[in-house]
């Protein structure tokens, strides 16, 4: 059995071939910020996502013929956790995602490609898995409620991976996992239960390589009704080209972190306050677990870097636990869950 994997990210596109359970073919890139740039929404990113899988796959004599086709999943409505049948629904509902990210791009690319090779299609564990608590869900003001869009299948794969390192199962734990990449997201996993998560997408929790996290309210609505910005370039700022892109116009945070290495102080500057952010927001996921925390796990691309861990450390060591799990894990994941499907050991959801 052969399944391609596909996890378009905010700002990359990474692909994979596993065979019985085994990859045998890995590619992917980190795409220019100057390229992506010229997108006003990810969701006219298609074609410029789709030519280069498909010349990935060329360049490597890949002959569509795959058992299964997997994609990250999108922005869809909140849903619990699991495998899904990519459908016209689906497909219908990604194309009109009220929030943008290039995930939502996911389901569509793997339904393009199955259809070629005559398989199925499937997303698992989007970025909108909702298990939040209903005391998690309230702000100050009654028409605005918190609401979960995180790296659901990192979060949890990374959690289910630590806890079987344990001898333990992820549901008898609690746990903090930072997944730290394009984007930022702190979950605090009660028992088996994402209790709460900042919207790691658009406008809440620590400032990222291209979002601006939460920003003073007051000095918002004061840019809002500057005339200077449309709402469309106003939510560009907040993501896509907020954060490290806001200052330096670049959203490669190994450049970013080695110029800090170097001495420039302006990157020193930014990138502490970004590592910061995210220690803060440790913290509060600390709170919420009440304390009660086996593990504070550290994940995404930028947990490979040693200078940026170290940082974040150096703020939250006297919490517990720190388990460094760099990369995404989202590959891996992703195929776990197409070969769960492909022998019958998981079975698909409807999306309605």
């Amino acid at each position: 059995m052969k399944v391609l994997i596909i996890n378009p990210g905010s700002t990359s596109t990474k692909l994979a071939i596993y065979e019985d359970g085994k990859p045998i073919w890995m590619s992917g890139a980190h795409h220019p910020a100057k390229e992506l740039a010229s997108f006003h929404h990810s969701s006219e990113q298609y074609v410029y996502r789709m030519d280069f899988i498909r010349k990935r796959l060329s360049e490597s004599n890949i002959v569509f013929d795959f058992d299964a086709v997997i994609g990250r999943g999108g922005l869809l409505k909140p849903l619990e956790g699991g495998v899904y049948l990519v459908n016209e629904n689906m497909k219908k509902d990604l194309r009109n995602a009220p929030m943008d990210h290039a995930c939502n791009l996911g389901g569509l690319l793997a339904d393009a490609i199955a259809q070629e090779c005559g398989c199925k299609a499937f997303i698992a564990d989007p970025v909108v898995v909702d298990e939040m608590d209903c005391v998690s869900r309230y702000t100050g003001i009654p028409e605005i409620k918190r609401i979960s869009v995180f790296h659901a299948l990192n979060s949890k794969a990374c959690s289910r991976k630590y806890a079987a390192s344990i001898a333990k199962k992820y549901e008898d734990l609690n746990l903090i996992v930072a997944h730290i990449g394009g984007g930022i997201s702190v979950s605090a996993h009660k028992r088996g239960r994402v209790v709460d998560v900042n919207n790691a997408l658009n406008g809440e929790g620590p400032f990222s390589t291209e979002r601006a996290g939460t920003i003073p309210a007051g000095q918002l609505v004061d840019l809002c009704f500057s005339g200077k910005y449309s709402k469309q370039q106003i939510m560009k700022l907040i993501h896509g080209r907020g954060g490290m892109t806001a200052y330096f116009g670049n959203n490669d945070m190994i450049t970013i972190s080695s110029m800090a290495e170097n001495g420039e102080k302006e990157y020193i500057n930014v990138l502490n306050a970004m590592i910061y952010t995210i220690a803060k927001q440790i913290g509060a996921m600390f709170v919420t677990l009440e304390g009660n925390v086996d593990a504070i796990i550290l994940t995404g691309g930028i947990a490979h870097s040693k200078y940026c861990m170290a940082l974040l450390e150096k703020r939250i060591g006297f919490l517990g636990n720190i388990v460094i799990m760099p990369g995404e894990n989202e590959i891996e994941s992703l195929a776990y869950n197409a070969f769960g499907v492909l022998k019958g050991e998981i079975q698909t959801k409807e999306y309605i």
